[in-house]
C-alpha cells in the first residue's frame, strides 16, 4: 500500500517521529517561548511558529533540489536511502512513548541512528558530544557576567518584563532560534521520505507536521515542558529571550561547520545545564550539590536516549534478519 509514492511504514515512521520530533523539542526551541507568552491565545504562537516552519521548509526544499533537511540526507553517504520497514518505525515509537512520559532524549540518535552507517553514527555521537561541552563552556562563561549583572537587574523588576521592546526582542529571537532548529532537525522527520520529495509529497509532509505542531501548543509544550520549569527565571521574558539567542547562535554555528545530524536535545542541556551551575554559584539560589543533581539527572536521560537508540540501531535489523530466516 502506497500514498502519494511512499510506502505505509515510511508513513507511519513519519508520522511518529514528527509528533515525537516536534513534542520532545518542544522544550528546547519554544518552551522558553510558551512559558513566557501564557497570556496569550494558544492559537497566535502557532501561527507564528507555523509560519516560520512553512518558510524554513520551502527554503531547504528549493535550494536543496526537493530535500528539505537542508542537504544532511541527500549529501550525505552516511544516512542511505532504501524503503523503510517495520523495525525502522519501532525507534520512533519508542521515541512518542518517551516523550509521553517527559523524558529529554536525543531525537537525532532515536530516530537517525537505525538508518545510518557506523561511519554516520559515530560522526554524529562526535558532534554531538563537542556541542554539550562546548555549549556548557558557553553557558557557564556567559551567565558568570550576566548572572550578577542583566539577570539579578531582571530578578529585582519584574514589572519591566512586559514592555513592548523584550517583547519584540522575543519573538525576533524565537523566530531565529525555531528557524535554525528546523534546519537542523528536519533531517530526524524526513530520514523516512524520499531524499527528492515530489510537490504532493512535500505538500502533504508539511501539512501534517503543522497539524502535528498545533497539537503540542493545545498541550502547552507536552511533557517534557516541565524540565524546563524546574529552570532559574525562565518564564521571564527577558530571561528566555537571553537563552534562546545563545542556543539558537550554538545551533547556527555547528549548521554552518558541517552537515553532519547533531543532538540539538545534548546542545540544549548544556548550555542550560552551564546557566544554572553560574546563577547557583553567583546567585545562590540553590546549593551547589543540587544544582549538579539536577545537571547531572537531565544528562542522564539524554545518555539514557543515546544507549537505548544504539541497541535499537543495533539489535532490530537483526530482529529481523532472524524473523525471515526462520
Amino acid at each position: 500500500m502506497e500514498i502519494f509514492g511512499v510506502g505505509i511504514w515510511a508513513i507511519l515512521g513519519f508520522a511518529f517521529a514528527a509528533y515525537a520530533v516536534v513534542g520532545n523539542d518542544a522544550l528546547q526551541t519554544l518552551g522558553t517561548f510558551i512559558s513566557s507568552n501564557q497570556r496569550l491565545p494558544w492559537w497566535a504562537l502557532f501561527l507564528f511558529a507555523a509560519t516560520v516552519l512553512v518558510v524554513v521548509f520551502f527554503i531547504g526544499y528549493i535550494q536543496f533540489d526537493g530535500d528539505p533537511s537542508w542537504g544532511r540526507l541527500s549529501h550525505s553517504k552516511k544516512y542511505p536511502e532504501f524503503e523503510a520497514q517495520w523495525y525502522h518505525v519501532v525507534p520512533a515509537a519508542a521515541l512518542l512513548i518517551i516523550t509521553r512520559l517527559g523524558l529529554p532524549v536525543s531525537t537525532s540518535f532515536m530516530i537517525l541512528s537505525i538508518f545510518a552507517t557506523m561511519a554516520g553514527m559515530q560522526s554524529m555521537v562526535q558532534k554531538s558530544a563537542y556541542a554539550y561541552v562546548m555549549s556548557l563552556g558557553l553557558g557557564i562563561g556567559a551567565y558568570i557576567f550576566l548572572a550578577p549583572t542583566l539577570e539579578r537587574h531582571f530578578m529585582k523588576t519584574p514589572d519591566h518584563a512586559q514592555r513592548p521592546h523584550w517583547i519584540l526582542f522575543q519573538w525576533v529571537t524565537t523566530a531565529y532560534l525555531w528557524a535554525v532548529w528546523l534546519i537542523q532537525d528536519f533531517a530526524n522527520i524526513y530520514v523516512f521520505l524520499p531524499r527528492q520529495l515530489s510537490s504532493e509529497q512535500a505538500f502533504a509532509s508539511i501539512g501534517l507536521i503543522m497539524l502535528l505542531l498545533m497539537v503540542t501548543f493545545l498541550t502547552g509544550g507536552g511533557p517534557v515542558q516541565r524540565i524546563l520549569k524546574t529552570k532559574t527565571s525562565v518564564t521571564d521574558i527577558r530571561s528566555a529571550t537571553l537563552i534562546d539567542f545563545f542556543y539558537a547562535s550554538i545551533l547556527a554555528y555547528f549548521a554552518y561547520i558541517s552537515k553532519t545530524p547533531m543532538s540539538t536535545t545534548w546542545a540544549f542541556l548544556g548550555f542550560i545545564g552551564g546557566r544554572e551551575i553560574a546563577l547557583a554559584t553567583i546567585d545562590k539560589v540553590r546549593s551547589p550539590g543540587a544544582t549538579l543533581k539536577i545537571v547531572g539527572v537531565d544528562a542522564s536521560k539524554a545518555l539514557l536516549g543515546l544507549v537505548i537508540s544504539v541497541g535499537l540501531a543495533v539489535g532490530l535489523p537483526r530482529l529481523a534478519e532472524t524473523m525471515t530466516a526462520g
